[in-house]
């Protein structure tokens, strides 16, 4: 049987509000449903053992009482579902800088469940910058080395501001400006290009220029929302 090529470790970070979880679901959507299992753990705060259970849970299975057990079980169910069902499973664990490292270790022996070079499944670690950095330690070295693919959410330029927001009018239903280029170019500077940040002051640059009963978003607006939030 041929496996699927997306297999290991991978580690997208970013800042608070980079848009990790969003790029990571944009890139999932690709994914055929008939050769992937997809398992998204959204808080890791459930400590390992609420992970296997997530995992098993998604796999169609009984989770088991006795932990000792129960990481088995999740091992042999994902390697089921590759080798047996043709489906690789693809487990995000958003928020991952939450992890312990021994959790961080406990999710890296879940591939060794036999003597395979590649592992029976994607494991995708979505988290702040911390991470990174706490993977480059000596204790972590063993699940570092696994890791296929690093990147990093960075900040948007003025350029990917200002189409972010003319995409985000387009959906609305909005073909003509809305913001001037000053208020963007404030909107940027304020929220130093990190999308969640655009969203907040956009809006509320919006609703004071509502309030003002203006017809388009000006510098003066958005200047007032960035204000607001700096308070």
């Amino acid at each position: 049987m041929r496996k699927p090529h997306i297999i290991g470790p991978q580690i997208p970070a970013g800042e608070v509000g980079a848009g990790k979880t969003v790029a990571a679901r944009a890139a999932l959507d690709q994914l055929e449903p008939s050769r992937h299992q997809i398992i998204y753990i959204p808080d890791p705060t459930i400590d390992i053992r609420g992970i296997h259970s997530a995992i098993v849970t998604a796999l169609g299975a009984t989770p088991s009482f006795f932990s000792g057990t129960l990481a088995a079980q999740a091992a042999s169910l994902l390697a089921g579902e590759l080798d047996e069902r043709s489906r690789l499973p693809v487990i995000i664990i958003d928020e991952a800088h939450s992890l312990s490292n021994d959790d961080l270790e406990a999710l890296r022996m879940l591939g060794n469940v036999s003597m395979d070079t590649e592992s029976h499944f994607a494991l995708l670690l979505i988290g702040q910058p911390t991470l990174r950095r706490r993977l480059k330690l000596a204790v972590m070295a063993a699940l570092s080395q696994r890791i296929g693919t690093r990147f990093t959410n960075g900040p948007m330029s003025l350029e990917d501001t200002t189409d972010y927001l003319k995409g985000h009018l387009g959906f609305a239903g909005r073909a003509d400006p809305l913001f001037s280029e000053d208020a963007i170019a404030v909107i940027h500077q304020a929220s130093r290009g990190y999308p969640r940040m655009v969203n907040n002051i956009a809006l509320a640059a919006l609703m004071a220029t509502q309030a003002a009963k203006g017809a388009i978003v000006d510098q003066s607006a958005a200047q007032s929302a960035v204000t607001e939030f700096s308070e």
